[in-house]
């Protein structure tokens, strides 16, 4: 179970939104979450705390195929990103990083800013605990939980996970 508070995004944020392309000389997830967000939220890396959520809109992610954007928001503390829909490789690499990202448009349009929101995983089931609507979204299968449970692909087949 996942529990934070939501900080909220718009449509088409792409790779250089999240993570500057300045910042791309290092994979140090440390050092890229100081700068996730910065031109759009400048205090997002001092704001938000471990587990905290990112609900956006369509197209998350949309831009490079660079795996920095997904290191750097998980660097940060983000537990998992919600949002109507992903760009194609950014949904890759999250899940090649041990990133969590659920697709449901209707919490995405719902849950605020600020709001307490928590996520069962297992079920796919979004509650705006500030609210008190709930949401549901197709989880992933168990076998793509443990690569994201385990950091990410690399570190599952480590593990036999496969």
């Amino acid at each position: 179970m996942l529990k934070g508070k939501v900080f909220k995004f718009g449509d088409d944020i792409d790779t250089d939104i999240i993570v500057p392309a300045t910042y791309l000389s290092t994979f140090d997830p440390a050092e890229l979450a100081k700068h996730c967000m910065e031109y759009t939220s400048p205090d997002f890396y001092r704001s938000v705390k471990p587990g905290d959520i990112i609900v956006a809109g369509k197209n998350f992610g949309c831009g490079s195929s660079r795996e920095h954007a997904p290191i750097a928001i998980k660097g940060c503390g983000v537990s998992i990103v919600i949002a109507k829909s992903f760009a194609r490789i950014f949904y890759r690499n999250a899940l090649n990083i041990g990133l969590y990202i659920l697709e449901c448009p209707e919490a995405a349009d719902a849950i605020s800013e600020g709001d307490e929101v928590q996520v069962d995983v297992d079920t796919g089931e979004i509650t705006d605990v500030t609210t008190g609507a709930k949401f549901k979204a197709a989880p992933f299968p168990k076998f793509i939980q443990n690569i994201i449970e385990c950091g990410g692909l690399v570190n599952a087949i480590k593990a036999g996970k496969f």
